[in-house]
């Protein structure tokens, strides 16, 4: 089967480059023009890596983008940038990006990075996050940041939803309360555990928790942090 890249940039001409000369290498090409469309296409293509521009003309912009991706997904991403971006370079690869490339670059560079970054990844084979978790009444749908409880929509802030993804991408996995602060908050609230008992409180409200009818999501280990439920009902 052909290799899937998905193409981010929101200059046409770009994209259309980049499609014919991949295309051209034997790999099956999808583009995107913008970082929302770019998130969705990757939940749902499953490409083998993204192409991403830093510099995308509107919001997410590139970073954004990698960041939202490496919540849920370990596909290789390697971005695209023009001379005088250092500073934006360095911050794409501390975000999660593998490797990057500086315009104006010729197809065979490309070609030769995009080889390197996935013989890296066949060393250590890399299976995609699902973009969907479903749990009982619980969906979240990590690429668009849905949330529903039996098919209503839930309304999370920013930081209920990052405690929320943090927890329900390690189903099954204790997680202490140092891991979720810096997690969530950073370093420097690693030592303020009522924060993460208050936020995990709001959670459960949130998403009707009710023991009563045995519908729980996140689970209590005493003295140590909170667990997930694990999907799979045997485990």
């Amino acid at each position: 089967m052909k290799q899937r890249i998905l193409v981010v940039d929101d200059e046409p001409q770009i994209r259309r480059q980049l499609k014919i000369g991949l295309e051209g290498y034997g790999y099956e090409v999808v583009t995107a023009p913008n970082g929302d469309d770019a998130i969705i296409q990757t939940a749902q293509q499953q490409p083998d890596m993204v192409i991403l521009d830093i510099s995308l003309g509107s919001e997410p912009n590139g970073i954004e983008v990698c960041r939202r991706l490496r919540e849920w997904s370990k596909i290789p991403i390697i971005v695209l940038s023009v001379h005088g971006e250092d500073r934006t370079k360095v911050d794409a690869l501390h975000t999660g990006a593998d490797d990057y490339l500086t315009k104006p670059f010729s197809m065979a560079e490309l070609e030769a990075r995009i080889q390197a970054v996935l013989r890296r990844v066949a060393i250590e084979p890399v299976t995609n996050a699902q973009a969907e978790i479903q749990v009982g009444e619980l969906y979240i749908n990590l690429a668009t940041r849905v949330v529903k409880v039996a098919g209503e929509d839930v309304h999370l802030t920013p930081t209920e939803y990052d405690l929320l993804r943090l927890l329900a991408t390690h189903p099954g996995k204790v997680l202490t309360h140092r891991t979720i602060l810096m997690g969530v908050w950073g370093s420097e609230y690693s030592e303020m555990a009522h924060y993460v008992r208050v936020y995990v409180n709001q959670l459960r409200k949130k998403l009707r928790e009710n023991p009563s009818r045995n519908i729980r999501y996140i689970l209590n280990e005493p003295g140590v942090g909170y667990r997930f439920i694990s999907p799979d009902p045997n485990s």
